[in-house]
């Protein structure tokens, strides 16, 4: 099961890096790469399939049918953002089973006061560590074969020792990665990892409140797993933008798709044509 080879890849020697997907070309596009993983970002879901900012709008209901469309084109392990769990222990409990019923292979929970914000943006809220260990609890009751990803967004509230704190009861919960979102320096980036006994993933955002860092310096480090959560849509918004500017210059070799057939062959055009082909002397025969 996905999940497991997940875990597999988590505990071996390799840093492992996830690229953000958030729709069926993202998906099929990864699936074609050599990365081995795809993080389901809730930002960018929120941004394409529901057109509004990550502060806590976007539903499990529509994060679970992205999740499905994107399993649709991917075979690898899939790790999906979760946001707070949508409301209490109970619907922590029915998310997991949800991104489950649909193939997720990790599922990733944050300790934030709903309505959540985007990690890297400011006046962002915890709850008391105690209601988010219980969540982690019915989170762990409630897989099967998924990894739980605990994260932790207390750095940019009560600092790094509090962060640390909370990571540790994360784990003792049942957590099988731990998430410190947003360290503000290289100090703390290597503390992470140091300190907490489990895997250990980081955010990687451009940009954002955390400083510049190779990947590299954070194998080094001891990070078993990056995410990089605007690969896929920062990608697709730098093409479109592109795109837009070719068309409105009248450039119109340079306003579309590099090949219709090569970007249907990427979203399985052949093998529905071979389908269709095997059915194609029983549907004359009718």
């Amino acid at each position: 099961m996905t999940g497991t080879v997940l875990r597999d890849l988590i505990n071996g020697p390799d840093l492992v890096i996830a690229p953000g997907v958030y729709d069926g070309v993202s998906a099929a596009l990864i699936q074609n790469s050599a990365f081995p993983v795809a993080y389901m970002s809730g930002a960018a879901v929120s941004a394409s399939a529901v057109g509004l900012p990550d502060i806590g709008l976007a539903t499990m209901t529509e994060l679970v049918a992205s999740a499905a469309v994107i399993r649709r084109c991917l075979s690898k392990p899939l790790i999906a953002d979760a946001d707070t769990g949508f409301g209490d222990v109970t619907n922590v409990f029915r998310t997991v089973r949800e991104y489950q019923r649909v193939g997720v292979s990790a599922v990733q929970l944050e300790d934030q006061v709903f309505p959540k914000r985007c990690g890297h943006l400011e006046e962002k809220s915890v709850v008391d560590v105690g209601e988010f260990t219980a969540k982690i609890e019915a989170a762990c009751d409630a897989r099967t074969d998924a990894l739980i990803i605990a994260r932790t967004d207390a750095r940019a509230v009560n600092g790094m020792d509090d962060a640390l704190r909370r990571a540790a009861r994360y784990v003792t919960a049942g957590a099988d990665v731990i998430f410190v979102e947003a360290p503000e320096s290289l100090d703390e980036i290597a503390r992470i990892p140091a300190e907490v006994d489990a895997p250990v993933l980081f955010n990687l955002v451009p940009h954002g409140k955390t400083p510049p860092v190779s990947l590299e310096q954070l194998r080094d480090f001891g990070y078993a797993l990056v995410i990089a959560p605007g690969a896929g849509v920062g990608g697709a918004v730098r093409g479109i933008t592109d795109a837009l500017a070719a068309l409105a210059r009248h450039d119109t070799q340079g306003a579309g798709l590099p090949s219709p057939r090569r970007f249907f062959d990427a979203l399985g055009l052949p093998f529905w044509e071979r389908i269709r082909g095997a059915y194609a002397g029983s549907a004359a025969d009718a």
